[in-house]
């Protein structure tokens, strides 16, 4: 009775028509598909896959944080700052006019060799670079063509306790009286360059070579700066070479 009752299902399926699937054990049928174990072995997989693409990613995230917060620190800025001021503004000033000072208190003294040789690196607190500022004209108004006036500004560098610091101002009367004297405040703009700023043991800011007592026209600083948040240190050293000769 069980035979007739199933026989139709063992006959081929006519053409484009749906195949019944085969019988199994027990006259039970069976379709394609996932078991329980196959399904959490995938599950699983996906999840450690998951992991691994986050962690990667979060990994990566971190890595371009960090390379940006170095490369903008406030320190690597300011020696960027200062380097650039200091490069720029040597290159357009008088290689005949420049003073390199060595500072007590608040008074400018003209820095001088230190011993008889012919040869000498001289060091200073802070560096006078005089410059023209006007442009050229017709009437000469300004007299840049007047060799008693080899410049009509001037900018000064020095350190102000752990502060870089640059003064701009006209020349004459420049930063200090002629020989030495008390730093020019009037009419003066006053920038800060750096903070967190040293120099190495017995050594000052800045530095030029010395002939028989007169510079070269090449002024080098050498200063560090320290972040106060890591105790990072960046060292800044560099030299700016002078061209303008005039008047000769």
């Amino acid at each position: 009775m069980r035979k007739n009752r199933w026989k139709w299902f063992d006959k081929p399926a006519a053409a484009g028509k749906l195949t019944i699937p085969a019988r199994g054990p027990w006259g039970l049928r069976f379709c394609s598909g996932f078991t329980l174990v196959e399904l959490s072995i995938t599950t699983i997989v996906f999840l450690i896959l998951t992991l691994v693409v986050g962690v990667v990613l979060v990994s990566g995230n971190r890595a371009w944080l960090q390379t940006f917060a170095s490369a903008n620190k406030q320190t690597k800025q300011d020696a960027m700052a200062a380097s650039i001021a200091f490069g720029t503004m040597g290159r357009k000033s008088n290689r005949l006019n420049y003073i390199v000072y060595e500072m007590s208190g608040n008074n400018l003294i003209p820095a001088k060799p230190k011993t008889t040789n012919p040869q000498e690196v001289v060091w200073g607190d802070a560096v006078e670079f005089r410059y023209w500022d006007v442009p050229l004209d017709k009437t000469d108004s300004h007299k840049i063509v007047d060799v008693e006036k080899p410049a009509t500004a001037y900018a000064l560098f020095y350190l102000d306790g752990d502060e870089l610091k640059v003064d701009y101002g006209p020349y004459p009367p420049g930063a200090a009286p002629a020989g030495g004297g008390a730093r020019n405040t009037a009419g003066v703009t006053t920038r800060v360059l750096a903070e967190n700023v040293s120099t190495e043991t017995g050594k000052a800011a800045f530095s030029h070579t010395t002939l028989n007592g007169m510079g070269q026209g090449a002024v080098r600083i050498n200063v560090t700066l320290t972040d106060p948040a890591d105790e990072q240190t960046l060292k800044v050293m560099t030299a700016t070479l002078m061209r303008n000769l005039w008047p000769r």
